[in-house]
C-alpha cells in the first residue's frame, strides 16, 4: 500500500523545488554552522564561550534545531500535497536514519559517553513519519497535539533503572549526556507546527507566490543550492570545520589558553572556600610563579608528573597566603 485515502489537496500551479524553502533551509545550515565551528573552537580551548552552557547559546542552538524541524513540517506538507505517499515517506525517512545511525557511530568513537545517541536527524527521521497523519487531520487537532508536545516533558518525568532507553522520548528526568540531543518531545511541536503553517499556506496559496521567486546573486543561490543538498552539507560540514580547528591547533596556530583555562578552573575550586576576588589573584600568581621558573611548560607536558604536582600544590599555598 503506498497511499493512505484522503481527500487530495488542490493541485497547485508549479512543480519541482521553491528557492525561498531552500534558501531558508541554506540560512540555517550557515546559522548551524556557525554554532558548530564556536563549539569546535571551545572544545580546543581556542576560545572561552560558554558555547555548551551559556543562555545565549543554548537559545541560539534551540532556535537552529526548531528552524529545521519547522522546515521538515512545511516540506511534508509539499511532498504529500496530492496524496500522502507512505512509501516515498519510508525512502526518505531510511535515508535519514541511516545518516544518523552514522553520526552516532562516528561520534561514539569521536567522543565516548558524549556520542549522539538521539540527535537532529534522528528526531527528522522519527518525526517526519510521525507527521503524516497531520497531513490530513483536522488543523485545530494538528495545533492542539503540537501544544502538547511542548507541555509533555514538564508534566511527565521517568526515572527508574534502565529508563535511558527511552531518552528518545524526553520523557526521562535525568537524559544521558550527549552533545546533540534533540527528543521527540517537546520537539515534535516545531514539525508539527510546520505542518499547520504549510498547511494554511497552501490553502492561501502563498506557496505559488513563493514559487515565483527565484535565487539571485551568489548568496542566495548558494543558499539555495546548499539547501538543496541539506542532508549532504550536514554531513559534511562538521568534519571539516573539527578538521580545520584540529589541524590549526596542532601546528600551533591558535593561541595557547592553557593558562586562562587552569586559573579558571582553579578559581571554581579556590571559591568553594574562598572569595572569588582573592581566589582569582592566587590563581593568577600559581601560573605567574611556574612561568617565572619555566616550570609551566614542563606541568603542561607532564600533567601526571607527581614532583610538578607537588610544586604547583606548594606555590598555590604560597600565593594563597600571599593573597590573605
Amino acid at each position: 500500500m503506498t497511499e493512505t485515502a484522503s481527500a487530495p489537496a488542490p493541485a497547485l500551479p508549479y512543480s519541482g523545488r521553491i528557492d525561498a524553502l531552500d534558501a531558508a533551509r541554506g540560512v540555517a545550515l550557515a546559522t548551524m554552522a556557525v554554532y558548530h565551528f564556536s563549539w569546535d573552537l571551545k572544545w580546543f580551548g581556542v576560545v572561552d564561550w560558554p558555547v555548551d552552557s551559556g543562555l545565549g547559546w543554548r537559545i541560539f542552538a534551540m532556535s537552529i534545531a526548531g528552524s529545521f524541524l519547522f522546515l521538515v513540517g512545511v516540506g511534508q506538507v509539499l511532498a504529500h500535497r496530492r496524496s500522502v505517499r507512505v512509501d516515498r515517506a519510508l525512502r526518505r525517512a531510511g535515508k535519514i536514519a541511516l545518516a544518523a545511525a552514522a553520526i552516532s557511530l562516528a561520534t561514539y568513537f569521536a567522543l565516548a559517553e558524549q556520542y549522539v545517541r538521539f540527535g537532529i536527524l534522528h528526531a527528522i527521521a522519527a518525526g517526519s513519519l510521525l507527521a503524516l497523519p497531520a497531513l490530513r487531520a483536522p488543523l485545530w487537532l494538528v495545533a492542539a497535539l503540537a501544544i502538547a508536545a511542548v507541555a509533555a516533558p514538564h508534566l511527565v518525568s521517568l526515572s527508574f533503572p534502565g529508563d535511558a532507553w527511552l531518552m528518545w522520548t524526553g520523557l526521562v528526568a535525568e537524559p544521558p549526556l550527549s552533545v546533540d540531543y534533540v527528543p521527540l518531545l517537546p520537539w515534535m511541536a516545531a514539525i508539527l507546527a510546520g505542518v499547520v503553517a504549510g498547511r494554511l499556506a497552501l490553502a492561501a496559496g502563498l506557496f505559488a507566490r513563493l514559487a515565483a521567486w527565484t535565487a539571485r546573486g551568489p548568496a542566495g543561490r548558494l543558499a539555495a543550492l546548499a539547501g538543496r543538498h541539506s542532508l549532504l552539507v550536514y554531513l559534511a560540514h562538521q568534519p571539516i570545520l573539527f578538521g580545520l580547528v584540529w589541524t590549526a591547533a596542532a601546528l600551533g596556530l591558535t593561541p595557547d589558553r592553557s593558562a586562562e583555562t587552569f586559573v579558571e578552573q582553579c578559581v571554581q575550586s579556590c571559591t568553594i572556600t574562598g572569595e572569588a576576588a582573592a581566589c582569582r589573584a592566587t590563581c593568577s600568581c600559581t601560573v605567574e610563579s611556574l612561568r617565572a621558573d619555566g616550570t609551566w611548560d614542563a606541568l603542561l607536558a607532564r600533567p601526571e608528573d607527581p614532583g610538578l604536582n607537588d610544586l604547583l600544590a606548594e606555590r598555590y599555598r604560597m600565593c594563597r597566603s600571599q593573597a590573605n
